[in-house]
């Protein structure tokens, strides 16, 4: 039997690239950054050549650095961020860049279909709301504002199928990442000809669904120069990123929960009868017969990142001199400042809003600040925002049916001490800590591995792999004060949406 199995996760800001042995350690990992371009307002997209080129680099700086074999390497798995809607002509060249799920460009799109075809009727076979960061809209935006890259365009891919397609030549559709069209049956999971027709969308443009864990191709002559894998590998179809960090994180039966601190935040419940509810997101899972009842958040990792650039040059400065990172500082700064913010709240809607609110042109507000106030106070007040958020979209998943119990963390928010125990004191719930920087391309290596034989199940790959580093339970004497902090959060953003429209 090989050696090793190969996770490729396609993120937001960078792609990260890992090498798993079978029982789930790492043998060599790496990564690469990209750019997201705001070029309007509403606009949020990337180039997918960029995806590639990353990758490319991420792998044979990871072979070459490490000094793995790539013919130990038994199988691929990709997964990648959700709602990307990458339009390939017939010679399988990208036609422009793609608006990633933080774009909300077709808001007007949205609520003319929404007006004619019936919000309800539209929600009933895709069991999610039409909302401008759905592939959906990106499409029919292609139809109204791009006529000649729509006129082109052979195919429309989602992340991982493209860097699939750029490493094997095959053009695929897995089904967790179904959801991001609104002609796709979330229960059958099958494309759904009549709505195709309804949405005046041609069937040739969607690819045709095959399973997350299916080997649907293999390492071209080409990709292997190109990466430093070889030639033949076999490639699976791969899943939606958050799909993916639930199965590296053992979330694999009803009930179970995993929590991402991702660039975005949120949630994901496990479940084995499609629930679906228009204030949340609801995906297949890559696992069969299963589901995710997904919250999702715009703020999540991101809001850290834009603190760290914009308010954090003390930290920087004191890291340059210490060998400490700044987001490590930036947690020594806001632990000085007690549970609540002394009153200090923040809303992270820093990129409009997603789920259970669904406002695109949502923005994010500090609500408390005076004299008295500090960075620290916003630096808390932002990390306590995003748990507040993710407390929001628990509360709703309950309403319809689905109670989550332990979360799993994933996702670089988690190796924040700090802001992991916030999370748990605010939600009320226990929190387990994966491998959590190498939860998601573990998943999409599990995949790889279920396909190609190297696991008997997804039971046994969990058995194997999963394993929980540490554990944060709530503290009661934080209770009355972040209940206090939530109920208003929930009124902040309710008086603030006459705003956002």
């Amino acid at each position: 039997m090989k050696e090793y199995l190969l996770g490729i996760d396609i993120g937001t800001s960078a792609c990260k690239v890992a090498l798993f042995r079978r029982d789930g350690s790492v043998a060599a990992s790496g990564g690469e950054g990209y750019e997201v371009s705001y070029p309007r307002p509403g606009f949020a997209q990337q180039s997918p050549d960029e995806w590639w080129r990353a990758v490319c680099t991420a792998l044979r700086r990871m072979l070459a650095d490490s000094g793995a074999d790539p013919g130990q390497i038994a199988g691929i798995g990709v997964d990648g961020q959700s709602w990307s809607a990458v339009a390939l002509d017939r010679e399988g060249s990208v036609l422009c860049d793609t608006p990633i799920w933080m774009d909300t460009r077709a808001a007007s799109i949205c609520e003319a279909l929404n007006e004619r075809m019936s919000a309800d009727r539209i929600f009933s076979l895709a069991g999610n709301p039409m909302q401008p960061s759905y592939t959906t809209a990106k499409l029919l935006w292609y139809r109204q504002e791009m006529p000649e890259v729509y006129e082109r365009t052979a195919k429309i891919l989602q992340s991982n199928s493209y860097l699939v397609f750029r490493l094997t030549g095959a053009i695929s559709q897995d089904p967790s990442q179904g959801y991001g069209l609104h002609c796709f049956n979330m229960r059958t999971g099958e494309w759904d000809r009549e709505r195709c027709e309804e949405f005046g969308i041609p069937f040739r443009l969607l690819p045709e669904i095959r399973g997350c864990h299916e080997v649907v191709g293999f390492v071209t002559r080409e990709a292997a120069e190109l990466t430093g894998l070889v030639q033949g590998t076999p490639v699976v179809a791969g899943g939606l990123d958050a799909a993916c960090a639930a199965l590296g994180a053992g979330v694999i039966e009803a009930g179970q929960t995993q929590e991402q601190g991702g660039q975005a935040g949120g949630m994901s419940i496990c479940t084995d009868t499609c629930l679906a509810d228009p204030r949340l997101i609801v995906s297949m899972h890559v696992v069969p017969g299963h589901w995710l009842l997904q919250g999702g958040t715009t703020g999540g990792g991101g809001v850290m990142r834009w603190i760290e650039r914009e308010l954090a040059g003390e930290e920087r400065a004191a890291g340059q001199s210490s060998g400490r990172s700044t987001l490590d500082l930036l947690n020594d700064t806001a632990r000085a400042v007690p549970a609540g913010s002394e009153g200090v709240i923040f809303l992270p809607y820093m990129s409009g809003e997603r789920s259970p609110i669904w406002k695109p042109s949502a923005k994010g507000v500090f609500y408390g600040l005076d004299f008295g106030k500090t960075r620290g106070h916003m630096i808390r007040a932002a990390m306590e925002g995003v748990a507040f958020s993710l407390r929001h979209n628990l509360e709703t998943a309950n309403q319809v049916g689905a109670d989550a119990g332990v979360l799993r963390a994933v996702g670089g928010a988690a190796n924040s001490l700090l802001w992991t125990q916030m999370k748990a004191d605010i939600t009320g719930r226990t929190i387990e800590v994966m491998a959590s920087d190498t939860a998601t391309t573990l998943g999409a290596a599990i995949l790889a591995g279920v396909g190609t034989g190297v696991y008997e199940s997804f039971e046994e790959a969990v058995r194997l792999c999963v394993k929980v580093r540490r554990t944060h339970r709530p503290d009661p004497d934080t209770r009355e004060v972040y209940d206090g902090n939530y109920r208003r959060y929930l009124q902040i953003a309710d008086r603030l949406s006459c705003f956002w429209g």
